[in-house]
């Protein structure tokens, strides 16, 4: 049913879509139509009379009553399992219906043993049966009238609990209605002087959700894919509906020219009730057209400030030394990652591309040794951007291993365990929509996870498993890897591809091919490259100098903790410190991390047992004096004096 106050008129001057054409093409030909796809949108229908084109956007239902009544149709006819037959349009379809149906239906109403049809009946705006007895009365109407009859079947993938295993009532409903398909009765229209068949429409948000044996290979039936607006499409809503926003009057054609371009680049996957649902919003909120990106941005994400245009020029202008003083040893890769930062700020991302607004901020693939500061710097950006590492929305790909993984990540679709909870992702993006997204370790994730990214950095939007279309344009997307440090020789044993006395020049080339190889050959998805693009960051090992300051600012820091929580000074002598330092050194293929646990083995742990052994209380300075090794066991000595 369809309230008919959402029509709204529309620029007369439009060309039919591609599935409007194929409808057009092919109702003398086939009999059945499966229409799939954005079916609960409004769509435009035009119709000339008398040299003058009258067009409107109106549902599809409503759209099909409207081609069908043109082309001669006398009897139009909708059903579905809630509400049975009906036409809310016409009435008077409906009794017509009945009547060429009345041998079925006083069969399926025994108690009413005359065919026609009383007083109440007249009135009646619906006629309730059973899926079982409507193709009776669908197949009856179709075989005895002397005119094309439309029949329209709404909710049609509601029908069945499961197109693959019907049962024997499903089964008779979809025989006899394939049955009816075959009826290729064609009727003379005079009013156009064309041939026509009795049409019957499947109005359902997949194909598949009808039994496959009913439409393949069946010449009679043809499905038709209708898509949301393209760009063509959305201009030529905003070209009618552009007088509707606030301000319109106030707008230069050069700014008007402007202001289209950037409406139609942010509605990027909007159906048409989302364009009229976002010309109303800016009524309501009296937005003017000068903010419609402000607009967008509220029916979007529920916001109308960009935390984006917070950022400005000041909190990038010292972000390299921000950055370099969390993230030691990788000049290359801040100055590149700086690069992606800027361009995102500036509104400059994806330019190149014909629609770009809709796309991510920035995409960054961080690959290199572990260890090396690729996640740290995810955080530090989020720091940066937005002033909290709570910003950056981390998710461990290693957990994403199985190909049904994309349901905890995206939601469950209905009907699954785990619908009302939603996806991992979608649901952090709609409560924060201003993110870092950090996907940890890519490669692990199985390979139809990838795909799903695919949408997500082309398109910027994902549709959840619960309906709902997730906005990915204010996140910036980071993924990380490490791709490219070991191969597998040609006996498929795992070698080292790159080590940590390569020069990084040639260490950055060897990595860069083992990703582009593993994309390509092994994975054959290098359509996921080609989004990525050259936003690919690699990440130089940990060297001697760079590990030597990441030693020395840890140890600073456990004896800054001391200091601040037990008044406790902690000083390290030369031999102390020159032990750790070969040990953090002998240990530079694991990065920072494998300092960091160089750091906890061989001095937070021993001091722990110095301090408890002794029972060396706060307010008191302690030098280490000796770290060793022994048999495993690193020993400390130590000097005490108490303040």
């Amino acid at each position: 049913m369809t309230n008919q106050q959402t029509i709204q008129p529309v620029n007369p001057q439009l060309k039919p879509s591609a599935w409007e054409l194929e409808l057009e093409r092919f109702k003398s030909i086939k009999t059945t139509f499966i229409l799939e796809g954005n079916i609960f949108d409004l769509h435009t229908y035009s119709v000339e009379q008398e040299g003058n084109v009258t067009s409107m956007i109106i549902p599809l239902d409503y759209y099909l009553y409207q081609y069908l009544l043109n082309h001669g149709y006398e009897t139009i006819i909708y059903y579905n399992h809630i509400d049975g037959f009906h036409n809310e349009y016409n009435q008077d379809h409906l009794k017509q219906f009945l009547q060429l149906a009345k041998g079925k239906e006083v069969a399926s109403n025994p108690q009413q043993p005359n065919a026609q049809p009383t007083s109440v009946e007249r009135n009646e705006k619906t006629r309730k049966v059973s899926i079982d007895k409507a193709t009776e009365m669908i197949r009856e109407a179709i075989d005895t009238s002397n005119h094309p009859i439309g029949v329209i079947l709404n909710l049609s993938s509601r029908y069945v609990t499961s197109p693959e295993e019907l049962n024997d009532e499903e089964r008779q409903f979809y025989s006899r209605l394939f049955l009816a398909t075959q009826n290729r009765r064609q009727y003379r229209i005079e009013s156009t002087n064309q041939y026509v068949n009795s049409l019957m429409f499947f109005i359902s948000n997949k194909a598949n959700d009808i039994p496959a044996w009913f439409y393949l290979d069946n010449p009679y039936v043809k499905t038709l894919h209708i898509p949301k607006p393209d760009r063509k499409t959305r201009a030529r809503f905003i070209e009618s509906q552009f007088r509707g926003f606030v301000g319109w009057k106030e707008v230069t054609p050069d700014e008007q020219v402007k202001l289209k371009q950037q409406f139609i680049d942010l509605t990027e996957g909007f159906t048409n009730i989302e364009l009229n649902g976002l010309r109303v919003l800016c009524q309501q909120e009296k937005i003017h057209i000068r903010k419609i990106a402000e607009a967008i941005r509220l029916y979007k994400h529920g916001v109308k400030e960009s935390l984006w245009e917070e950022v400005g020029t000041e909190k990038l202008k010292n972000a390299e030394q921000v950055i370099e003083d969390r993230v030691k040893g990788q000049k290359a890769a801040v100055t590149q990652t700086l690069d992606t930062l800027k361009r995102a700020v500036s509104g400059l991302s994806g330019l190149q591309h014909s629609s770009n607004s809709s796309k991510p901020k920035g995409i960054l693939f961080l690959a290199g040794p572990t260890g090396t500061g690729k996640t740290e710097l995810a955080k530090t950006i989020a720091h940066l951007l937005f002033g909290d590492e709570s910003y950056c929305q981390r998710f461990d790909m290693s957990e994403y291993q199985q190909s049904h993984a994309d349901q905890k990540l995206l939601g469950a679709p209905p009907g699954y365990v785990g619908y009302e909870s939603g996806g991992q992702l979608t649901n952090a993006v709609k409560e924060n929509p201003f993110s870092v997204l950090l996907f940890d370790e890519i490669e692990k994730a199985h390979p139809s996870i990838l795909d799903k990214f695919l949408q997500i950095l082309e398109d910027g939007r994902m549709t959840d498993g619960q309906g709902e279309t997730v906005y990915f344009s204010e996140t910036l997307i980071i993924f990380t890897s490490n791709l490219g440090i070991y191969t597998n020789d040609a006996s498929g044993n795992r070698i080292a591809n790159v080590t940590p006395d390569m020069p990084y020049g040639e260490m950055r080339e060897k990595i860069l091919k083992a990703i582009k190889n593993y994309f390509q050959l092994e994975l054959g998805r290098p359509e996921i490259l080609n989004r990525i693009g050259d936003n690919i960051v690699i990440f130089d090992y940990i060297r001697e100098d760079v590990a030597q300051m990441i030693l020395d600012k840890q140890l600073n820091k456990i004896s800054q903790s001391l200091k601040e929580q037990k008044n406790m000074d902690v000083s390290l002598s030369a031999s102390a410190r020159e032990f750790l330092s070969q040990k953090a050194l002998g240990n530079l293929e694991n990065g920072g991390r494998g300092i960091g646990n160089i750091v906890e083995s061989m001095f937070i742990n021993p001091l722990s047992r110095y301090l408890y052994d002794f029972d060396v209380k706060s307010n008191s300075h302690l030098t280490v004096q000796q770290i060793s090794q022994d048999e495993g066991i690193v020993q400390m000595e130590c000097e005490v004096e108490h303040v």
